[in-house]
């Protein structure tokens, strides 16, 4: 079930850049996700949208006044799309809302970072190329990395029954990687985020370098690793649905669920160990862990 939506906003400017994904500005098409990853951290946390997916009819007219303003001023970023919804789940077929604020991006002369768990980007390889080719990079970002367009897959494991499980609306991971590499093929700047990596599935060293080895057989010229964040009580909120998963299918994990995620996120001596072993790993593979370096 889908409906349509008009906004008054389409173009959200953040205080400061993301220090991965190196976004100034992002933008989502669309409210909530066909998708259904049960743990995305929206399901609970304040960027949540609940009940169908909603498709922002007007967000093209409403993009293109606030494009032309902000290049009025000379106030060129990177824009990344999306970051809290799938800019390519199954309606964009239907209605290519994304394309069409692609072609306004580029009209405008906005770099953009595509964030993304579909193959169907590669139907918007020709717009992108344009973008790469005439974007205006913000003064400090010029000669690094040099690129207008930007395209980032995300996977949080390789098996094929754990993501059918935990991710029953997107595209395989394979698929995901083979338009990955077609990408990279064409000269495009690409990359992988291992996010989540979760807990006792797809976090040990094995599982990380087997990704580790795909990226870099299928071009990513960098890799991105961070932890599972669990948000909410609610019936339909990630650590709701997570935790019921784990206790499911890993019943031996879930009393080291229970006590890792008292908080939305694990404690920071994992996390740096998690760190630790993504960078150590990336150097193993000849993978950047910056976009910039």
């Amino acid at each position: 079930m889908i409906r349509e939506v008009h906004v008054k906003s389409i173009l959200n400017r953040h205080k400061r850049r993301d220090p991965w994904f190196l976004d100034d500005y992002s933008i989502n098409p669309y409210y909530g996700c066909s998708f259904g990853c049960i743990y995305c951290y929206t399901r609970g946390s304040k960027y949540g949208a609940s009940g169908p997916v909603s498709i922002k009819v007007n967000a093209v007219d409403v993009l293109r006044r606030q494009l032309e303003l902000r290049a009025r001023k000379g106030q060129y970023g990177i824009i990344a799309i999306s970051t809290s919804t799938e800019p390519y789940q199954v309606f964009e077929m239907e209605y290519g809302i994304t394309r069409q604020i692609l072609e306004v991006v580029e009209e405008y002369r906005f770099p953009v970072h595509i964030i993304t768990k579909s193959n169907m980007v590669l139907k918007d390889m020709d717009v992108l190329r344009k973008i790469d080719e005439r974007a205006i990079l913000p003064e400090d970002l010029s000669g690094r990395p040099g690129r207008g367009a930007i395209i980032t897959f995300s996977i949080s494991t390789l098996d094929a029954d754990v993501y059918r499980r935990l991710e029953p609306g997107a595209p395989s991971p394979v698929e995901r990687l083979r338009a990955m590499e077609e990408l990279s093929r064409e000269g495009f700047l690409t990359g992988l985020a291992i996010i989540p990596a979760l807990v006792g599935i797809s976090d040990d060293e094995d599982s990380l370098r087997e990704m580790m080895r795909k990226a870099r057989d299928h071009g990513a010229h960098y890799v991105f690793v961070g932890a599972l964040t669990l948000f909410g009580s609610g019936p339909h909120d990630s650590k709701t649905l997570f935790m019921k998963f784990v206790e499911e299918n890993y019943p031996h994990l879930y009393p080291l669920y229970r006590k890792m995620y008292r908080s939305f996120q694990p404690g920071l001596k994992y996390r740096r160990s998690l760190e630790d072993m993504w960078k150590s790993l990336a150097a193993e593979y000849g993978l950047k862990t910056s976009i910039l370096e």
